[in-house]
């Protein structure tokens, strides 16, 4: 890593080196966060009897919390600094972990809601607070590439998650399938409940043991760059600034359609495979955990190309690699559409890789020349996270319409919404190629 007088990690001849790893650690936690929760839809599905739609609020719930408490974030950091933030975020964080005790005691849905929403509302205090530290941690030519470093290490916490998921959650579970779990008693339903809850919550407390021991660390340690990060510009002056900019209004529309093509993309995956799986011939959980796998290898691609695209973009424009990547998204996303068998989990499993660079690349353009706005615009950047939040409930009703257009299954119908979330991409990071490199327009 390049930490010299221009290298990624220096600013005013400091090295935050140190910094870097720590707000770096958090990115791994969310994404932790993102994929042990991401095969709960299912899981929640079976343990209370639920349909797909019902068992995707978790998903509602889980972004939700971004979009709520993105501004209050940008508001709490702009007056005191970067490190509060990244406390405060680690704190709900951790709070949110632990409520999955309660709630398991409770033993109904609406609790876990509450806690995935507590959880998700210190995440979105951590990303707020963790993606614009990132981005000055250095200039703002490199700005881009520090922000894909430190996201590579997000899919790594995403790996660990969806290992937990498959290995600890999935694999423990009670083995019967939804069809026999209606068919119970409420005697015999309430037991199995009762041992799947226990063993889906074990992960949650761990996890939120561990962020109190981080959150201890980063409050006893000095964050060199924490006496910089006040701003004297009000939030109402910064975003009537910020509204005026094309390149910014823009940027927050294709990171709404990014998080909702990469939480459907990863979230019904299981539903994808497990409908091939289960007409191969495997039983319902026996096609969940090998869909589960698929996952995992759609992970391992998601982050080797993170450091892959990393390496280009010190010679390809971003808005230029983020078109190229999104219209072969946009393609595979048509074979998953099409495809009835294998190739088409295949090309699932494909997109991943073109997803890796697209987060933190359209966060670093649409943050491009905001000087002072930084902050309040990494806030509405976060907020467009809510995409996650709308997207999966209406791909989840076309899969639970059992519909069919020219023999296509449900499932594979329901595609078409990350499909258009690729298309929205593929034209900003074409008008953000075309405003840096022929108009330069902000």
């Amino acid at each position: 890593m390049n930490t010299g007088k221009n290298g990624l990690l220096v600013k005013d001849g400091v090295s935050l080196l140190v910094p870097f790893i720590l707000i770096t650690f958090c990115f791994a936690l969310w994404g932790f966060a993102n994929d042990v929760t991401t095969p709960m839809v299912k899981a929640f599905s079976k343990i209370f009897r639920m349909s797909v739609t019902e068992g995707a609020m978790v998903q509602v719930a889980f972004y939700l919390g971004y979009f709520v408490m993105a501004f209050p974030a940008a508001l709490f950091i702009q007056r005191y600094s970067f490190k509060a933030g990244v406390l405060v975020g680690l704190s709900l964080y951790a709070i949110g972990a632990l409520m999955f005790l309660p709630a398991k005691a409770i033993g109904i849905y609406p609790p876990f809601l509450l806690a995935y929403f507590i959880m998700t509302s210190g995440l979105s205090f951590l990303e707020t607070s963790c993606n614009p530290y990132i981005y000055c941690m250095g200039s703002e030519e490199t700005a881009t590439q520090r922000l894909n470093l430190a996201q590579a290490f997000n899919p790594i916490g995403a790996l660990t998650g969806m290992f937990v998921a498959m290995h600890f959650v999935q694999a423990r579970m009670n083995p019967m399938d939804s069809a026999s779990r209606m068919l119970l008693t409420e005697l015999q339903f309430n037991a199995i409940k009762a041992h799947d809850l226990d063993i889906l919550i074990q992960p949650y407390i761990f996890i939120g043991a561990v962020i109190i021991v981080l959150a201890i660390v980063i409050r006893l340690m000095k964050m060199p760059m924490d006496s910089d990060t006040h701003s004297t510009t009000g939030i109402l002056s910064s975003l009537k600034e910020l509204v005026k900019m094309k390149n910014y209004r823009e940027g927050v529309l294709a990171q709404f359609f990014y998080v909702g093509a990469q939480v459907t993309c990863w979230t019904f995956i299981i539903q994808y495979g497990t409908r091939i799986f289960m007409e191969e011939g495997l039983d319902e959980r026996g096609a969940e955990i090998l869909s589960q796998k698929y996952n995992i290898i759609a992970l391992i691609f998601f982050t080797c190309s993170r450091f892959i695209c990393t390496w280009f973009l010190k010679y390809i424009q971003p808005g230029r690699l983020l078109s190229i990547l999104a219209v072969i998204a946009t393609v595979l996303t048509g074979g998953v559409i099409l495809f009835t068998d294998r190739n088409g989990l295949i090309c699932l499993v494909g997109i991943s890789a073109c997803m890796s660079l697209m987060f933190p690349t359209i966060y670093g353009i649409a943050l491009r020349g905001l000087g002072d706005h930084v902050k309040v615009g990494g806030a509405g950047l976060i907020m467009s996270i809510l995409g996650g939040s709308v997207f999966p409930p209406l791909q989840a009703a076309i899969i639970d319409s059992d519909a069919t257009i020219f023999g296509l299954p449900a499932t594979n119908i329901s595609f078409i919404i990350p499909l258009i979330c690729f298309i929205v991409i593929t034209i900003y990071g074409h008008r953000a190629y075309i405003r840096h490199n022929i108009t330069h327009e902000c």
